[in-house]
């Protein structure tokens, strides 16, 4: 085996009885709507409750088209999940579908991209947390937590210790396991989903159309950098494939979850966008934090609408944390098992059933990065993963479709080729907007990640000690 075929081969993924359990050691105890609103509760409450407070700055009112081509993308990337996952109903998304399709090298870069994705956005909504929370008790009990512990080192504070605090308790929850971590994002989700309506319902009640004046005052470039902030919001859609050992019924259950999360999350998101636009302060969202619990006191006069809200935004936040969370341990888990990090990661506990060493090393970092950076630069870092990762899916899924036909899918691309094609030239297109200073950074973690796998990963890959089983398409193992 030269090296290029070292560093290009190719897991042959098996394919698990969908009615047995994996070999894994995980349990499939998720159902079709737990996982449907794992999806939605770690997509709803990431950018809709905060992000507009970074988006409307930038592209104005025209905040409505970034949303609608950020969907769009998201859509023309969920499909391509769909598909992918049903085919290959294991943990660890789109990592796990590189490492079939394209090779062993480039499943590394996206299991970074990944890690950054899930990592990134997990500390990004717990600092949203921290400033609704702050908004509560001060609606409640009239006081405020100290700058000091609730702003960043930028910010001029010394740590956002409600973050820290909310990546905490995600953990616990987590290390106690999946189901119990489903029914309570189940929960988390309704109170979220009904304190959404409801804000609809009574910021309607302000809508000025003369809002809407001076739509897109920065003109495409700012309806595109836009787009590029928000898209961190959709990042729950692939949060669902990385659960494929642990939901019942699979193929059939892993591509329905992401369609019917991808029309309640778009439909939400476009809805609560315009209504906040129409009513927003007269200052707009410039500086505002916890936006959306602002725009209901200013329509209503009074504090209680902003309180609920608030209120609302504290619970759901909590169960966006928890599915990111969850999202990276099993990608974590994944790229153990197969040998290109160390094995601590893809150890179960024989009680809990879930990768405890593994939850308490990602609380700790993400931990870390929510109480020392501020929202603005964790929101599009986590973009630029997370657009990486989708144009992977898209370009694993072609190549799929070539080398594995015979494949059994529950689930198919409509429009094929067009589709995929067109979620890569959209990835593309929003990560040619974002800032060089974000780029760059990216470009260092993934060389960080490059070089790790030259020193570790290469050498004790799965692979390594089973040559004869890389290079082989997944289609002939099955």
């Amino acid at each position: 085996m030269t090296s290029t075929q070292r560093f290009l081969r190719r897991k042959p993924l098996q394919s698990f009885d969908e009615l047995g359990e994996p070999s894994s050691g995980l349990v499939r105890s998720i159902g079709l709507t737990q996982l449907t609103l794992m999806g939605v509760g770690s997509t709803i409450g990431t950018g809709i409750f905060f992000v507009l407070s970074q988006a409307v700055p930038v592209a104005g009112p025209a905040t409505i088209v970034s949303f609608v081509i950020a969907g769009l993308v998201a859509a023309l990337t969920a499909i391509c999940y769909a598909e992918l996952a049903g085919a290959v109903p294991v943990s660890g998304s789109s990592y796990s579908y590189a490492y079939a399709t394209l090779g062993e090298l480039p499943a590394v870069v996206v299991g970074a991209c990944l890690l950054l994705e899930y990592g990134v956005s997990s500390a990004a909504v717990a600092v949203g947390w921290s400033q609704y929370l702050d908004k509560l008790l001060n609606n409640l009990f009239g006081f405020e937590l100290p700058e000091l512990l609730t702003r960043t080192p930028a910010q001029g504070g010394i740590v956002d210790l409600p973050a820290v605090t909310l990546v905490a308790l995600c953990g616990l929850l987590l290390i106690r396991g999946a189901s119990e971590s489903a029914r309570v994002n189940a929960v988390m989700v309704a109170v979220k989903l009904l304190v959404l309506v409801m804000f609809v319902a009574l910021a309607a009640g302000g809508w000025q159309a003369d809002h809407f004046a001076n739509f897109a005052p920065a003109g495409v470039t700012g309806v595109m950098s836009a787009a590029g902030i928000i898209f961190f919001s959709y990042i729950g859609l692939d949060a669902v494939s990385t659960a494929g050992e642990e939901v019942r019924n699979p193929r059939r259950n892993l591509p329905l979850a992401i369609l019917i999360a991808l029309g309640v999350v778009t439909t939400v998101y476009i809805a609560v966008a315009v209504v906040a636009i129409g009513a927003q302060e007269p200052a707009g969202f410039a500086g505002q934090e916890a936006g959306l619990a602002a725009i209901l006191e200013h329509v209503t006069g009074g504090t209680w609408p902003g309180t609920v809200l608030a209120a609302g935004a504290v619970i759901s936040i909590f169960s966006v944390t928890l599915v990111t969370l969850f999202g990276q341990t099993r990608i974590l888990f994944a790229m153990s098992r197969d040998g290109l990090i160390p094995p601590r990661f893809h150890r179960v506990h024989p009680l809990r059933r879930t990768p405890v060493q593994n939850t308490v090393v990602v609380c700790v970092a993400v931990g870390l990065l929510a109480g020392l950076l501020p929202i603005d630069f964790l929101a599009e870092m986590t973009s630029v993963g997370t657009l990486v990762a989708f144009t992977v899916v898209a370009i694993g899924l072609i190549i799929l479709r070539r080398t594995a036909p015979e494949l059994p899918r529950s689930f198919r691309v409509p429009f094929y080729p067009v589709s995929p094609i067109l979620s890569i030239a959209g990835c593309l297109w929003i990560i040619a907007d974002l800032r060089p200073a974000t780029l760059a950074v990216f470009v260092i973690w993934v060389t960080v990640a490059v070089v790790g796998y030259f020193g570790y990963g290469v050498r004790n890959s799965r692979l390594e000690s089973a040559p004869d089983e890389a290079g082989q398409d997944y289609g002939r193992r099955q």
